[in-house]
């Protein structure tokens, strides 16, 4: 396959999906940084795009050479692999050469869909990422950090948080340069960290005490529903904490360092720049970060 090249008079776009995600936006934003003409697709975008509308996809598709596929929001909620068989297919048809697809550690139903971009014809490469070091700052457990309180249904089972900044190097890399074709990237930070450990990182670098609080499956998913989120938002957290959380994620993976040459960075660090930017701060700069 011909190598992408930002110093190419005429080129293609680069599309990227959950353009206005936690990976979606580090990884366009990158792309435009080297000179990579990209195509932002998100359901706000001037080419709006639905995972649930096919309606969208073509216009996306159209004169893309490359794919960053990120579908939102997890591989793992059911009717997915169905979703991602169709617009491979779409993709193929509009004449994409490769995509780097961002996948699951230790998601069975993530793995069906890498087997239908591995069966594509399409040059592929799969990034397989931990739980995001960035959920603390950026997502799903911001506003438990503003509380003061990381309340879950998880105590003893280690994880290697990723920083979302080494996975969109990785993706950056795989869609851009020669050499990452068929590799199965495992991205991961480079220590296994409980969360009572993470909370302590947590707590040391925000400069106050975060208290770690256990709890039962069951009181879990009625807090979250008792704070308004999505049912399929629940199910997701539910299933993240309690099968993806149940040891089989307990190790290192070297994608970091195979797919760029270096060491990825830890939680800690990540830590201490997430609090240096003040998202700790108050209830008000959290949802600064997050817009």
């Amino acid at each position: 396959m011909q190598t992408l090249n930002s110093d190419s008079q005429v080129q293609a776009p680069i599309l990227v999906t959950g353009a206005t995600g936690k990976t979606g936006h580090r990884v366009a934003s990158r792309l435009e940084g080297l000179g990579f003409p990209v195509r932002r697709a998100s359901r706000s975008a001037a080419v709006a795009f639905d995972w649930h509308d096919a309606s969208t996809w073509d216009a996306a598709l159209d004169g893309v050479e490359a794919v960053y596929l990120a579908f939102s929001p997890d591989l793992a909620v059911p009717g997915a692999s169905t979703v991602i068989e169709r617009f491979v297919g779409r993709a193929v048809q509009a004449g994409v050469r490769r995509i780097v697809l961002l996948s699951g550690r230790g998601e069975e139903e993530a793995e069906v869909c890498e087997g239908i971009v591995q069966a594509s014809g399409l040059t592929w490469t799969v990034v397989r990422a931990a739980w995001f070091a960035q959920s603390f700052s950026e997502g799903e457990f911001l506003p438990m950090m503003l509380d003061g309180a990381i309340a879950l249904p998880v105590r003893d089972v280690p994880e290697p948080f990723v920083d979302i900044d080494d996975l969109a190097d990785v993706a950056v890399a795989a869609l851009t340069q020669p050499g990452h074709a068929g590799e199965i990237y495992d991205v991961t930070g480079p220590e296994l960290l409980t969360f009572p450990a993470v909370v302590d990182a947590l707590s040391a670098a925000a400069g106050r005490p975060i208290a770690f609080v256990p709890l039962t499956r069951e009181a879990f998913a009625e807090g979250l529903r008792a704070a308004g989120m999505p049912e399929d938002m629940v199910w997701l957290l539910d299933y993240l904490c309690t099968t993806v959380l149940d040891g089989r994620n307990a190790r290192l993976g070297d994608g970091v360092q195979r797919a760029l040459g270096r060491a990825p960075r830890s939680f800690g660090a990540y830590a201490q720049a997430a609090a240096a930017d003040g998202v700790w701060e108050s209830p008000e700069a959290g949802a600064a970060a997050q817009s």
